[in-house]
């Protein structure tokens, strides 16, 4: 997989905004993409040292149409990142 198309965003939580005080940020990252692949993504894109990578997949909702038919909306993944203290993350708009 590319860098390019591995991180989708920075967010911006009251979690992640505790996390951030211990070195760690919320990702939203590709849901194909490994541990590995993300590691190297970020530590190219932002400039840090990546010390250690978490994910979490989510399923996506079910959601009723009006026609009675259930579909489930795409799932994602999330990654939370420990970088090298003194390091920061910035979100970039």
């Amino acid at each position: 997989m590319k860098h390019a198309g591995i991180i989708r965003k920075v967010q911006i939580t009251e979690k992640g905004t505790k996390l951030a005080c211990e070195n760690q940020y919320i990702l939203e990252v590709a849901p194909k993409a490994n541990k590995i692949e993300i590691k190297s993504a970020v530590e190219k894109y932002f400039g840090v040292h990546v010390l250690a990578v978490r994910t979490q997949n989510y399923k996506g909702t079910l959601r009723t149409l009006k026609n009675r038919r259930v579909v489930r909306d795409s799932g994602w993944k999330r990654a939370i990142v420990t970088v090298k203290a003194g390091e920061r993350i910035e979100s970039v708009s």
